[in-house]
């Protein structure tokens, strides 16, 4: 019988949406692989549990009292986010010394999409040093091994994200990409990557910052298992936010 945290995050909000399992016991199932396989891989740099459980709870509530239809597409589903990019309340130190110890006041705009498309946020995963390498390792940290072979690296720059739901840590989640930082990492996983066209998905809240020439190149994106989950991850996620210089309507 498949695991809660082997399922897609389709599959997770399909039976959240049944109520076959709750959302809370989503979320503690994908705690508890975090706590056992987080000391070995090294993707995620900081997660609270009981906030983690709190949202948990208030989609559980959700759950009980909302109609099904007024259901984000993603309620319940647990996800990861790069920590180059503002999760409230969470690091976002983008693996370097210079912001160590910086907490993100409010969260990007992408993140807020997906707390109203019901996700509950788990926490935030590894980089290397300002996201510019093609493997994840940093003085912060250390390094994030991958998945299928502790001796492998996860490829970079978002090879926390990868190597947190190749693992099962997490449903999916967001990297960012200029020169093959999601699309690297997913390889080396064995996940599914996409990086959008510019403005597609705001890079609001992204440091560094994706602004002048770089803006052309540099994007946020979504990672999961399946391609139907980043075809979900991306529709909540799209659209214009004022940001973003390469948002377009």
């Amino acid at each position: 019988m498949t695991s809660i945290p082997q399922l897609s995050a389709r599959e997770i909000a399909a039976q959240i949406h049944r109520k076959e399992v709750s959302p809370v016991e989503v979320a503690r199932a994908h705690l508890d692989r975090i706590e056992r396989l987080n000391p070995k891989l090294n993707a995620f740099v900081d997660y609270k549990p009981e906030a983690v459980l709190a949202q948990a709870r208030e989609a559980e509530k959700a759950l009980m009292h909302t109609n099904q239809d007024e259901l984000g597409p993603l309620h319940g589903v647990p996800l990861s986010i790069k920590s180059s990019i503002d999760v409230a309340g969470h690091l976002c130190e983008a693996g370097s010394r210079l912001r160590a110890g910086y907490v993100a006041g409010k969260d990007a705009p992408l993140v807020a999409r997906l707390r109203a498309a019901g996700a509950v946020i788990l926490g935030v995963t590894n980089t290397p040093e300002l996201l510019m390498a093609w493997e994840t390792d940093n003085l912060l940290y250390g390094r994030t091994n991958n998945p299928w072979d502790l001796t492998r690296t996860a490829g970079g720059s978002s090879g926390g994200e990868a190597a947190a739901i190749a693992a099962g840590l997490s449903a999916g989640g967001v990297g960012s990409d200029g020169g093959g930082s999601i699309r690297v990492p997913a390889h080396f996983c064995g996940i599914c990557g996409l990086k959008p066209t510019p403005g597609r998905i705001p890079s609001t809240g992204h440091f560094p910052k994706s602004g002048g020439p770089f803006a052309l190149l540099g994007v946020v994106g979504p990672m999961a298992r399946t391609v139907e989950d980043l075809q979900i991850l991306f529709e909540v996620m799209a659209g214009w936010d004022d940001g973003d210089p390469s948002a377009a309507p």
